[in-house]
C-alpha cells in the first residue's frame, strides 16, 4: 500500500488522545487467522481500523514517539528506529535507549555537540516513559556513528550500541575516523555521552550483543552472509573499556562449517572458541576471515540475540527446574533451506549449540531480526522480510505464532523489549520511524 505523510500524521493524531483497542466486532471482521503450522498463540489478528498495527483481541497500543517530533533537547527525533532496550527508571518510569540506523547520506541525524565523527549521522536517543505509557522526556544520547543497527543491554545498566558499517577514512568520503565499533551508553545518562569506541570488542559489521550476567562475557552477532558468532571476554567485569579477548565459536566436529543447511533441530553440538589474532584491523574488514581460517562456524546473517535466565522454566514433572542454566538465543536472518531464517540456542554452561527453529516457509517465518525473551518465556521476533512483516512468537517448545502485523507494510519491526514490570512490550516500526507501546492479556498465552 502507498503510505503518505498525511496518513502517518492522521494515525498519530488518532493515537495521541488515547489508545487503540481491538474490539470484539472488529474481531469478527478479521481477514484471516495468521496462524502457523505449530501454535495458535493469542489467536487471530484483528485488522486495525487506523491501518497501523493488527493485534490479537484484547490488546492495545499507543504511539509514544515518532520521527520529526521536537525532542526535549530541542532537536528533531531522528529516523530509522532500530535496536532498543528497556531499563527501570525513577518513580516506576521506564528508560528506553534506542538506536537509529543512519548512514552518512541519511536525511536525518542524531544531533549532539560531541559527535564521534562529525560527518556521520547515526546514534542513539533516550526516552523516559511514565507508568501510563506516555512519553515524559526524550533526547539524543550518542551521535557521530554509522548505522547503529542493534546492540544489547548490560547487567550493569547500560546499552551497547553497535555500528553495522566498517567505513574507514578515504580522500573522498569525508569520514574522519574508522567505524565498525561498539559504543556504551549508560541508561541513566541525562545528556550525550562521550563516544568511546570499544575497539577490542572487534571492528566488523556488528549487529547485536547480549551479556552473561554471571561472567560478564559479551556475546556478539555479525550481519554478513558468512558471519561468525563471537564472544568478548573482558579483563574486568562491567568495564568494557579496559579491553579483553575476542573469540569466535567453532563447532568441534565440523570446523569451518557453514550452518545454512544440514543441521537437525534440537540436536546439541559441542563447541569451543578460537581467539581472533587482530580484533581491530583498521585498513581491512577481515575479522571474520581470521576466524574462518581458524575453523569458526559461519552463520547466514547473524542478527538479534538475547539472554534467557530461564526463570520459570519447568522440568518434566512441571516443577521449577532448579538445575537449569542461562542460555542465549540468536537469529540467522537468512539461514535455512528457504532463506526464511533460523534461531540458534547456545548454552554456555554446557558449551553446546543447537538449531532451535528453522523456517520451512516464509509464510511461517520470514527473516527474523531483533528478538527478545518475554517474561512468560516465549521468544518475540521482529521480522524483516518483504511484504507483510510480523512480530513472531515462539514458545519454549518451538511452536510458532503471529502476534502482531505491520499494517502499514512499510518495513521491518525492530527493537522489541519489555518494560521492567513485564506489562508492556515496546517495539519500533523502522519506517517511517515509530515507537509503540503494546499491552494486554499476556497471561492468556
Amino acid at each position: 500500500m502507498t503510505f503518505s505523510r498525511r496518513k502517518f500524521f492522521a494515525i498519530a493524531g488518532t493515537t495521541a488522545v488515547g489508545t487503540l483497542m481491538v474490539s470484539p466486532m472488529e474481531g469478527l471482521l478479521a481477514r484471516q487467522t495468521f496462524g502457523s503450522r505449530h501454535g495458535r498463540g493469542y489467536g487471530s489478528l484483528v485488522p486495525d481500523s487506523n491501518g497501523l498495527l493488527d493485534l490479537p483481541h484484547g490488546f492495545q497500543y499507543r504511539i509514544i514517539s515518532r520521527t520529526g517530533t521536537l525532542m526535549s533537547d530541542g532537536t528533531p527525533e531522528p529516523s530509522n528506529h532500530d535496536g532498543m532496550a528497556a531499563f527501570p527508571g525513577p518513580k516506576n518510569t521506564t528508560i528506553l535507549v534506542r538506536n537509529h540506523e543512519l548512514s552518512i547520506n541519511s536525511s536525518t541525524r542524531a544531533q549532539v555537540p560531541n559527535p564521534y565523527d562529525p560527518i556521520c549521522r547515526g546514534g542513539t536517543t533516550t526516552l523516559i516513559v511514565g507508568r501510563d505509557r506516555q512519553l515524559i522526556k526524550e533526547f539524543t544520547s550518542l551521535g557521530g556513528t554509522i548505522r547503529n543497527c542493534a546492540g544489547g543491554l548490560t547487567p550493569w545498566g547500560s546499552w551497547i550500541s553497535c555500528e553495522e558499517d566498517v567505513t574507514i577514512p578515504t580522500a573522498t568520503n569525508g569520514v574522519t575516523k574508522p567505524h565498525g565499533y561498539n559504543f556504551e551508553v549508560p541508561a541513566k545518562a541525562t545528556s550525550p555521552v562521550e563516544p568511546v569506541p570499544l575497539v577490542e570488542m572487534g571492528r566488523f559489521n556488528h549487529e547485536a550483543v547480549a551479556v552473561d550476567p554471571k561472567t560478564g562475557i559479551v556475546y556478539q552477532t555479525e550481519d554478513n552472509g558468512s558471519s561468525l558468532f563471537y564472544r568478548f571476554i573482558p579483563k574486568q567485569y562491567g568495564n568494557l573499556k579496559a579491553g579483553g579477548t575476542l573469540q569466535a565459536l567453532r563447532i568441534k566436529d565440523r570446523p569451518g562449517v557453514n550452518t545454512n543447511t544440514g543441521f537437525v533441530v534440537r540436536q546439541k553440538l559441542d563447541v569451543d572458541w578460537v581467539t581472533i589474532p587482530e580484533p581491530n584491523p583498521t585498513t581491512v574488514d577481515n575479522v571474520r576471515v581470521q576466524g574462518r581460517n581458524l575453523g569458526a562456524a559461519q552463520f547466514n546473517r547473524g542478527e538479534g540475540i538475547w539472554y534467557d535466565d530461564n526463570k520459570g522454566k519447568k522440568d518434566k514433572k512441571g516443577k521449577d527446574d532448579k538445575k537449569s542454566k542461562g542460555e542465549f538465543y540468536f537469529t540467522a536472518t537468512s539461514g535455512g533451506p528457504v532463506g526464511g531464517g533460523q534461531v540458534w540456542r547456545y548454552i554456555p554452561s554446557e558449551e553446546t549449540i543447537e538449531l532451535f527453529v528453522e523456517s520451512q516457509s516464509k509464510d511461517e517465518l520470514d527473516m527474523p531480526d531483533n528478538l527478545v525473551v518475554a517474561p512468560f518465556r516465549d521468544l518475540i521476533l521482529c521480522e524483516d522480510g518483504g511484504g507483510d512483516n510480523f512480530l513472531i512468537g515462539i514458545t519454549p517448545n518451538g511452536e510458532i505464532y503471529k502476534f502482531a502485523r505491520n499494517a502499514l507494510q512499510t518495513g521491518e519491526f525492530a527493537g522489541a523489549c519489555f518494560s521492567p514490570d513485564g506489562h508492556t512490550l515496546f517495539v519500533n516500526i523502522q519506517t517511517p520511524g515509530i515507537t509503540l507501546a503494546i499491552w494486554g492479556p499476556w497471561h492468556r498465552s
